[in-house]
């Protein structure tokens, strides 16, 4: 009797440990993917291209799975990352501020491109009228995403700086949704100009997606700080580390290097701060953007 009861007791103390080791290898597993998204501001195709040579980079370098799972608009991938549902999203400047402020704080951006310490906006349209920031009064104009950066928040600064308010000195304002949606929209005739990321414009003329002899930049913005990579503060400081060094890594001498590189659109990645965003999200406030 005894030795059965000691026998029972033994069962039950190793069924109970291989059930957490079993939980615990589960929880393992999960943190061994990198979940991963981008703010859309291009068509879902295009962004699926352009992180697929960089996910297979990731994996290689930090050991574990790296998924791309697209959104259906910016404010869900602020929600993703701060919901835990995200574990790195590639953010506009103005989508970082948001993320910031929701999570009070609880984000870091680790790495941007070059390009984006000196980002720019472009205002495009196809009206020979239309020269410069004030001619926009009594038009019709696109710009964006509410929520993107270098597609509305500071397109919009600058036209306010320019005098030119879109919610009361334009005929009619309406967002794309996506930086080439913009370009479609003004080259199709539906609105007299918009504003868009230099960047995606740059791509669509060397592709011949767009003629620039039909539509025609009018007016280029200074420069300003905008997308990054962020991940939440409670990533393990190593695995952020990890994640710092793959894209700081990145070569453009090396031809596997220089391709994920040409697809992001840049010759290498560098270091970034949230302090860099400071003027962001004053221009946000500014303009009444932050809720």
């Amino acid at each position: 009797m005894r030795f059965s009861f000691y026998r029972r007791a033994t069962l039950v103390t190793l069924a109970s440990a291989i059930c957490t080791l079993c939980l615990s290898s589960g929880i393992a597993n999960a943190q061994q993917v990198l979940r991963v998204s981008a703010i859309p501001d291009e068509a879902p195709t295009e962004l699926q291209r352009k992180f697929k040579p960089l996910g297979d980079y990731l994996e290689k370098k930090l050991g574990m799975k790296v998924e791309f799972t697209p959104v259906t608009d910016y404010a869900a991938s602020v929600e993703g990352l701060i919901k835990g549902k995200l574990d790195m999203v590639w953010f506009g400047g103005f989508t970082f501020v948001q993320a910031k402020i929701r999570s009070k704080n609880q984000v870091i951006p680790l790495v941007q491109r070059e390009e984006d310490e000196k980002f720019k906006s472009v205002f495009i349209t196809t009206n020979p009228a239309i020269n410069k920031l004030e001619d926009l009064k009594a038009k019709t104009f696109s710009f964006g995403s509410e929520s993107s950066t270098s597609g509305h928040l500071m397109p919009r600064s600058f036209l306010l700086n320019a005098k030119v308010n879109p919610d009361t000195d334009m005929k009619r304002i309406a967002f794309s949704g996506a930086h080439d949606a913009t370009v479609a929209a003004v080259a199709g005739g539906k609105v007299d100009a918009g504003a868009l990321n230099i960047s995606v414009w740059e791509k669509l003329v060397s592709q011949n997606k767009v003629d620039p002899k039909q539509v025609r930049v009018f007016y280029t913005t200074p420069g300003y700080f905008d997308y990054n990579w962020t991940v939440r503060s409670d990533m393990p400081a190593d695995l952020r580390k990890k994640i710092t060094d793959a894209f700081l890594a990145l070569d453009s001498n090396n031809p596997k290097d220089k391709e994920i590189l040409d697809l992001q659109r840049t010759a290498r990645f560098i270091p970034t701060k949230a302090d860099n965003y400071d003027a962001i999200e004053a221009a946000a406030q500014q303009a009444g953007l932050l809720k």
